[in-house]
């Protein structure tokens, strides 16, 4: 049976910090910080959403994220602007490596699939705005069982849907939650450190693989399944 492998799409294939250059032009400077401070807060209140049982699509998610940062950074941003903000979020680039390394590893006969809190609607967006929607068999949605990762249930569902099982599946994520939350339900997990400043959670659980981009994983993989 071949290996399935569970891509992350936000901040593993698309690079998040996209909105940054667009950000320049609003906030001037403190662009990076506004876009960190949307990113963290993004993902914080999909935590809590899950862990309330109060769920909302991650897109509203996004949204109040974004005015959180416009009140902790005291931007003033009209509806005009977050819209465009928002409507980028929606056509984000992928990281350099990505197209190279997916098609490598689909030559590989590696199951490719897209595994994310975003609906799927958005991600099927998002991939074929970025040119590589081709490339994966499925998208498989936390938003169909309304949670967020890292509940185990989401893990369930990739794994009913992909017709696989956690010995035969990695999830490949650069979020830290993401790869504790799959090792923590009997997959296997690679971490992709984008940054040499990225840090692990100091867990009693740590990456099966750590790979720095996507052609570097196709190697660690490759070595991890001899």
């Amino acid at each position: 049976m071949a290996t399935t492998l569970a891509f992350d799409v936000y901040g593993t294939l698309i690079n998040t910090h996209g909105v940054v250059s667009l950000l320049e032009n609003m906030v001037g400077d403190n662009a990076h910080a506004f876009s960190t401070t949307w990113r963290e807060k993004q993902l914080e209140y999909s935590f809590r959403r899950g862990l309330m049982q109060n769920y909302v699509p991650f897109s509203v998610c996004t949204e109040q994220a974004l005015d959180y940062a416009c009140l902790l950074h005291k931007v003033t941003l009209s509806d005009e602007q977050k819209a465009q903000l928002l409507a980028l979020y929606k056509t984000l680039l992928a990281f350099d490596d990505v197209k190279a390394g997916l098609e490598s590893l689909k030559a590989q006969n590696y199951r490719l699939f897209a595994f994310s809190n975003g609906a799927a609607s958005a991600v099927n967006t998002l991939l074929e705005a970025a040119g590589i929607s081709d490339y994966f068999e499925g998208v498989v949605s936390a938003d169909d069982i309304k949670t967020f990762k890292p509940n185990p249930g989401v893990y369930s569902h990739f794994l009913r849907e992909a017709h696989s099982t956690g010995a035969n599946t990695w999830l490949i994520s650069s979020n830290p939650f993401d790869v504790i939350g799959a090792l923590s339900h009997g997959m296997r997990a690679a971490w992709i450190q984008r940054s040499n400043e990225a840090i692990f959670d100091p867990w009693e659980l740590e990456p099966t693989t750590t790979a720095c981009d996507l052609h570097d994983l196709k190697t660690k993989l490759a070595s991890n399944n001899e």
